[in-house]
């Protein structure tokens, strides 16, 4: 009886076989690789708190010292658009003509490219700097992913000894894991966040796993060193005095198959226009990003000039304005948090198109304010709404769902596990209709060679 042949590539060898994730973890390479991770933790992570500490100063110079520097009672409404126009100066030049075109495009979603080029951690940085102190409305989360994998990957360049290809990807997101440890409120959180990105599953997540959450747990620590040391803060998600949550009943689970199908219809909606908008920008960078920045201030001026509330409520990521905007729902009328939603998303839409970020506050954020603003509504309290907006905008805009609904329920702290059962049926309809609505990627056109086989020989 014959044996059955082997698949061979198409020069005659046979394929490559993929390393066995059991004997790697066994290896002495895996733990040096432990090792490296654990030591890069720590200056990773407080780079990545330096960062944290650096955005949040700009924000705070450049909305309000400066004004007040300048004689203004106060910051006027018209001020965003300036500010912003000022940040589409320096972004569209850092976007042309730095390596790495600034950072990935946050209109087309979380990527998994691998470690950043060492080359082209200026043009991230600095295109995120720009971006996020200014007042564009996105996320700090990817410059940080992708500056955590560059540096880590820069450092282990920097022995001068040789790595394997996989072993630098490895520490790349070992880099990538301590660089985001508490942002999203738990090292555990960013743990999913790119165990989900990766893609990958069974032993060779557990072996990519262990290093990224040593380094995770490391910098968590570090973070928290950090701020009892400075008393600049911990630039962690959290959210103070959570409003207590009813146990769920009908009434609640009927909300979260509304929001849930509310939420994919609004995120793909989000997706569709940055990536049009992303089309318009590209051609014409530096003018472009200019006038996108004069558009999201004067979205901005209109949000306060109609609310009456500051225009730093629309602006900027939403990480910090979401424990604002949960304790002062109250002064908040169903309409002017409608037109939060509204404003918010168009700007947020022209800032993935123009700006350099990440998705994930910005879509938080969105999904919370409409949350809070349906809980005026019978049936429906403020803490499950918030809850529910937040995992189910996540998913719309992230398509990562154990990573969404995390984010909704440990926010909440012991609330969110009242609420889990409603997050999760959000979630998983907002998932489910998300990825229904989405057209499926288009094919490359075939080349003239795939089209007629394979030459001959």
């Amino acid at each position: 009886m014959t044996s059955p042949s082997r698949p061979v590539e198409p020069d005659g060898k046979p394929p490559a076989t993929a390393p066995d994730p059991l004997s790697l973890v066994r290896s002495r390479g895996y733990l040096i690789l432990l090792l490296i991770a654990a030591v890069l933790g720590v200056p990773i992570s407080a780079a990545a708190f330096g960062f944290l500490a650096l955005v949040n100063k700009l924000q705070s110079l450049t909305y309000t010292d400066l004004p007040q520097a300048l004689g203004f009672h106060g910051t006027p409404n018209w001020w965003p658009v300036p500010l912003l126009a000022v940040a589409g100066l320096l972004v569209g030049p850092i976007i042309r003509y730095l390596p790495g075109n600034g950072g990935h495009e946050p209109a087309r979603g979380f990527v998994a490219s691998g470690p950043t080029p060492t080359v082209n951690l200026p043009g991230v940085a600095l295109a995120a700097l720009a971006s996020l102190g200014l007042g564009a409305v996105i996320g700090p989360e990817a410059p940080l992913i992708a500056l955590g994998s560059g540096l880590a990957v820069a450092a282990l360049r920097l022995t001068r000894k040789s790595f394997p290809k996989q072993a630098t990807a490895l520490v790349g997101a070992s880099g990538s894991f301590a660089a985001i440890s508490t942002l999203l409120g738990s090292p555990l959180l960013g743990a999913f966040l790119l165990m989900e990105m990766s893609g990958f599953g069974g032993a060779v997540l557990g072996a990519v796993l262990v290093p990224g959450l040593l380094a995770s747990g490391i910098g968590a620590l570090i973070f928290t060193g950090l701020d009892s040391w400075t008393g600049l803060g911990t630039y962690s998600l959290t959210l103070p005095d959570v409003p207590h949550a009813a146990t769920p009943d009908a009434a609640g689970f009927g909300w979260a198959l509304l929001i849930g199908a509310a939420a994919a219809l609004l995120g793909v909606g989000i997706r569709w226009l940055a990536l049009h908008l992303l089309k318009l920008v590209e051609p014409r960078r530096l003018t472009a990003t200019v006038l996108a920045g004069v558009i999201v201030g004067v979205i901005a001026l209109l949000y306060a000039e109609w609310t009456g509330h500051p225009a730093s409520g629309l602006l900027y990521s939403g990480q910090s304005a979401l424990g604002p905007l949960l304790t002062a729902n109250a002064q908040y009328s169903a309409g002017a948090l409608t037109v939060l939603v509204a404003c918010k998303t168009v700007a947020y839409c022209v800032s993935m198109a123009a700006f350099r970020g990440g998705p994930v506050f910005p879509a938080m954020f969105v999904g919370a304010a409409g949350g809070i603003a349906l809980s005026h509504l019978p049936g429906l309290g403020v803490t499950p709404g918030l809850a529910m907006g937040v995992g189910a905008m996540s998913v719309a805009m992230l398509k990562l769902p154990m990573t969404s609904l995390l984010l909704a329920t440990l926010l909440l702290g012991r609330d969110g596990l009242t609420v889990m059962p409603l997050v999760i049926v959000a979630v998983v309809v907002s998932y489910v209709f998300t990825l229904r609505l989405t057209p499926p990627p288009t094919a490359a056109p075939a080349t003239e060679q795939n089209a007629s086989g394979p030459p001959s020989r």
